[in-house]
């Protein structure tokens, strides 16, 4: 298993235990994650460290100064 960080600016968008997918965004030399549809989105990740799964579960949601952390977790 594996967990990643998203970031979420508004509130109640996904709640714990849901099932997501995700969209995987390349760039030059970095991969990022959105999870759908546009609710939330990973930091950068080098080639080596890409998510392979295309489906998730939320483990948590954080409501932080810097808007919602959202937790999720992936099979690999």
């Amino acid at each position: 298993m594996r967990q990643e960080k998203f970031k979420m600016e508004r509130p109640n968008l996904v709640h714990a235990g849901q099932r997501v997918e995700i969209t995987e965004i390349q760039t030059n030399m970095n991969f990022s994650y959105i999870i759908e549809p546009a609710v939330a989105m990973s930091g950068c990740f080098k080639g080596n460290n890409r998510i392979k799964a295309k489906e998730g579960t939320i483990v948590s949601v954080e409501d932080t100064p810097r808007g919602f952390i959202v937790t999720a977790e992936f099979e690999e």
